[in-house]
């Protein structure tokens, strides 16, 4: 449980009652049989020679690992074997390429173009499928595996690192903007599992690309999609753990992101007292990261642990706001920049259930969407921990103090976003008990959380002042039903007067802008992964078109149902942590 909240506001967030030299020497040791790699332009790594428009060949276009090399210790065991690495942060790691053909499934143009300055025309080619499926690398990148431990489900599960992940390069683009491009799926590392094969499977791929460009487009701090390629080689998995083990197809999803640094990245350095290495890895995040911050600074520590604080509550402040269980909140999965990664049994909760759990394998609930704000505090704890011995007596009663306002940063977040929601202006005092009463309301009723949201965006103060909810307002229909819905109705009409300089139509204009109409719920993601199953991709790019426009009403969207009812066939969807 949170401490320092008011009840009230508890109540809103709970609602429930129950190196160069190393460069120089890699090529010698470090090439993999099968896996080639493509030429570049040597002359400017990780930047594209055309400044203004998008690229439309990769010849001109490079990426590079130099920076992190240079600057952060690596693994000197070339061999990818499984194994305990300690004293670095990353292994040297080839991807390992399908043995049976791939086939580019999705491409997010956005991602293509306004970030990696290429254009669409690059996508077609097969010098594109080959770099993003893994089977080639860019000459003068050495591709990079991470090394991270983690807090799993509240346990240490000491080392874990990426097991099925390359990162590829980092790219500075016209912008000035750089991005860690990664594989994820392209094959073992030295921290895969043991017996594990480090890849990924078509199911939780489309969902992983799907996802995280959904997210960017509700406007939610997240790691980005390029690509998502599938291949016919086999991969077999036990989906969700019960000994039942079936063949899957394999995929690879290139994802990008500024940093994929984590909390765990750092832990795992504490842990085995590698206390100079925690100190350069720490100042290389905040030189490359953090730029308010001086590095030279004595406290630069600790102004990044209030930076993270931070962060990490209004990331999960937006979660909430949007519906989205993450599913696995381990400190592994907690980004040290504050944005969504690591997509897996996620899920946007429907019915509205503040005990929602996405993740099957989440026996304790541990992840239910209504304790995400308080496992963030236990993240940040885990985080403070391992700060602590580079602080003074005087600097870890200041972070003490940076983590106790944590409660306060969320709540307040999280009060700024639902009244947005309900497109509230200016300030009452009432404000925390509307949202909560409604929030009762459709706890009670079992409303879908989208859809009660955005329905209230639609309908006019005239209509709900006279209780007529058109028949295609099913969500508020099925909220109405509550016999303290007339109540709530009649208080929040009242304090929509107190609006000032507003207008009905401005407040749904207002609102429309920030409810969606379109969420990633999992059955819409699972109609579109057992259709890909069958080689049918059309509704991972129908999904794909309409999640790029989640605010906008879209006939085509309409059409599939994405804003009705789930349907009868999809009420008992489960996903686990192999999702």
């Amino acid at each position: 449980m949170l401490r320092g909240a008011g009840p009230a506001l508890l109540a809103v967030l709970l609602l429930s009652r129950t190196t160069q030299a190393f460069l120089e020497e890699m090529p010698a040791h470090g090439s993999r049989p099968g896996l080639k790699r493509l030429p570049s332009n040597e002359s400017s790594p990780g930047y594209c020679e055309r400044k203004t428009k998008p690229a439309t060949s990769l010849g001109s276009w490079s990426l590079s690992t130099e920076t992190l090399i240079g600057m952060l210790p690596v693994d000197p065991v070339p061999e990818n074997y499984i194994r305990i690495v300690k004293n670095c942060i990353f292994s040297v790691a080839y991807p390992t390429p399908f043995k049976s053909r791939t086939l580019l499934v999705a491409v997010s143009k956005n991602v293509l173009e306004d970030i990696l300055d290429l254009d669409l025309s690059v996508s077609k080619t097969d010098y594109f499928i080959q770099l993003v499926s893994g089977e080639k690398i860019l000459s003068g990148s050495i591709p990079l595996a991470h090394r991270y431990g983690g807090h799993q489900f509240g346990i240490w599960a000491d080392q874990l690192g990426d097991g099925r992940a390359h990162l590829i390069g980092k790219y500075t683009n016209r912008h000035g903007e750089k991005w860690e491009l990664q594989l994820k799926g392209s094959g073992k590392t030295p921290y895969s599992r043991r017996n594990g094969d480090g890849r990924a499977v078509l199911r939780s791929s489309v969902r992983e690309f799907l996802a995280s460009e959904a997210m960017h487009y509700l406007g939610i701090p997240t790691s980005r999609a390029l690509s998502l390629v599938v291949s016919d080689d086999d991969v077999w998995r036990d989906s969700f753990y019960n000994g039942n083990i079936q063949k899957e197809r394999g995929a690879v999803v290139l994802r990008i992101a500024k940093s994929w640094f984590r909390i765990g990245s750092l832990e795992i350095l504490a842990h085995y007292g590698e206390l100079d290495l925690l100190r350069k890895l720490l100042n290389f995040v905040i030189q490359e990261h953090f730029p308010a911050i001086n590095v030279k600074d004595p406290n630069r520590y600790l102004d990044f642990f209030s930076d993270v604080v931070s962060g990490t509550a209004h990331l999960i402040a937006s979660w909430m706001s949007v519906g989205f269980a993450h599913g696995v909140c381990n400190t592994d999965n907690f980004s040290l920049l504050s944005i969504t990664i690591d997509y897996g049994p996620f899920g946007f909760m429907e019915s509205y259930d503040p005990n929602f759990v996405p993740n099957t394998s989440d026996d304790e609930r541990r992840y239910k969407i209504g304790n995400q704000a308080n496992v963030g505090m236990f993240n940040l704890n885990k985080l403070l921990q391992v700060l602590n011995p580079l602080l003074d007596p005087n600097q870890k009663q200041l972070a003490a103090q940076i983590l106790g306002g944590y409660p306060t940063l969320y709540y307040r977040r999280f009060k700024e976003l639902f009244k947005a929601k309900l497109g509230l202006l200016g300030e009452k005092e009432s404000d925390d008990y509307l949202i909560a009463f409604l929030l009762h309301l459709m706890e009670d009723t079992k409303s879908d959380f989208t859809m009660t949201f955005r329905e209230l965006s639609e309908i006019t103060q005239a209509q709900l002042k006279d209780f007529n909810i058109p028949q295609e307002f099913w969500a508020l229909e099925t909220l109405s039903r509550q016999e303290l819905f007339s109540d709530w109705v009649t208080l929040y009409l009242l304090r929509l007067k107190s609006n000032m300089n507003d207008s009905d139509s401005r407040r749904r204009k207002r609102m429309t802008s920030v409810n969606p109409r379109y969420v990633l719920k999992n059955w819409m993601a699972e109609s579109a992964v057992r259709k890909a199953e069958m080689n049918d991709f059309s509704e991972v790019r129908l999904l794909q078109q309409v999640l790029q426009n989640p605010f906008q009403k879209q006939s085509v969207a309409e059409r599939a149902g994405y804003s009705s009812p789930t349907p009868l066939w999809a009420k008992d969807l489960k996903v686990s942590c192999s999702s």
